[in-house]
């Protein structure tokens, strides 16, 4: 068994003011399979959830009658997880098999998704398992014109759940769909009035497989096309500037969209990577661009033990420790994959860097003027 797999999954639960996170969570504590859950819920107001209409208990964990925990964070997120997983070694609460964490209505998520990975204490015993954003059919579209941060959560998310869609009206779902897709045509989109939108599935998104099984990497990168598909025609050659404030909000006038300059894409490599050339392409990204790498998933076949690959994420700046899997979940496909979610940094820059660090030739490379172009491509870099 790797490390990664006897950590606790931590899911985040995110979404705008009044896009119905509550009543989402209510259903979901209902499911007998998130029993062994604890529930953070991260915010400032007060949440109904029904559970909650209990007194909390003093130290601001309650233990729910089916076996789910529920506390609200008063200080330090960090210092609630570490809490819990000290309860947990020191027996005063049975094991955990997850932990989800509901954050405030228009919370930028990264800060959220930092404190778990960045942290070497909580890092070493939970691993950030998922993001699930939760957007109103009513309002999204609405919502994701005015705010900034409610672009951020849609795309860094690992799944996209609908709320109201009967409220909406076909019109409106399908305009929504559309801006979703634009920001992340990744993510699987859910209708929240589903069944399945209420069971703990929904919070499955990662390497882990609860049943212990193979970890599913195509499911966590979701790339299930593999190289087929590279994001191309995501707003690939318009020309992005600074995202401005659009005072009109009228869908038509694009350019002025928050989003606008969101990326989604991967890089596939066939050949192991010597683990240096990594760290100074991973390490250059992180440093010099964190602020645009809104999120950062890959497998990669490491030419010092090719049959472990290695497994990054990173949020931003901050990378989570790098775990080595046991095993290629297909021994057939050690291929390198990485999935970028960006923010103004755009495909080609990126590929040209994993390119300069990994030492494929430029000549073969159509874009290589963008090489020459790019001051951080130093001649006769080779690795």
């Amino acid at each position: 068994m790797s490390p990664a797999f006897n950590v606790v999954p931590v899911s985040i639960l995110t979404g705008f003011l009044g896009a119905g996170k509550t009543s989402l969570l209510n259903r979901l504590l209902k499911d007998p399979d998130l029993a062994d859950t604890a529930v953070i819920i991260n915010e400032f107001g007060d949440v109904s959830l029904d559970h909650l209409l209990v007194e909390a208990s003093s130290d601001g964990i309650i233990e729910l009658s089916d076996g789910c925990l529920c506390c609200t964070v008063r200080g330090e997120l960090v210092d609630t997880l570490a809490d819990l997983m000290d309860r947990m070694q020191t027996g005063r609460i049975k094991p955990l098999k997850r932990v989800v964490i509901e954050t405030t209505g228009l919370a930028d998520p990264a800060p959220v998704l930092q404190s778990v990975m960045g942290n070497p204490v909580i890092a070493q015993n939970y691993r950030l398992d998922g993001v699930v954003t939760v957007v109103d059919a009513v309002n999204g579209l609405s919502t994701l014109d005015h705010h900034g941060e409610a672009v951020k959560q849609v795309a860094m998310a690992d799944r996209l759940v609908i709320s109201k869609m009967t409220l909406a009206g076909p019109d409106a779902v399908a305009s929504l769909t559309v801006r979703l897709r634009e920001l992340n045509p990744r993510a699987p989109l859910i209708d929240g009035d589903l069944p399945e939108a209420g069971k703990a599935g929904l919070f499955e998104c990662g390497l882990y497989d609860p049943e212990g099984k193979i970890a599913d990497v195509g499911r966590w990168l979701q790339d299930a096309a593999g190289h087929d598909h590279h994001g191309h025609g995501h707003n690939h050659d318009r020309d992005c500037g600074q995202p401005g404030h659009d005072h009109h909000h009228h869908h038509h006038h694009e350019e002025n969209r928050h989003g606008d300059d969101i990326r989604s894409f991967s890089i596939v490599h066939d050949q192991p990577i010597d683990p240096m050339a990594l760290e100074m392409f991973v390490d250059l990204l992180r440093s010099a661009h964190g602020e645009k790498l809104l999120r950062m998933k890959a497998i990669v076949c490491m030419s010092d033990k090719p049959e472990r690959p290695l497994v990054l994420h990173g949020v931003q700046s901050v990378f989570h420790m790098p775990q080595r899997m046991a095993a290629w979940p297909d021994p057939a496909d050690r291929r390198t994959r990485m999935v970028l979610i960006t923010k103004g940094l755009t495909e080609a820059f990126v590929r040209d860097l994993f390119d300069a660090f990994t030492g494929k030739p430029r000549i073969d490379r159509p874009d290589r003027q963008a090489l020459e172009d790019n001051p951080l491509a130093v001649p006769g870099l080779r690795l």
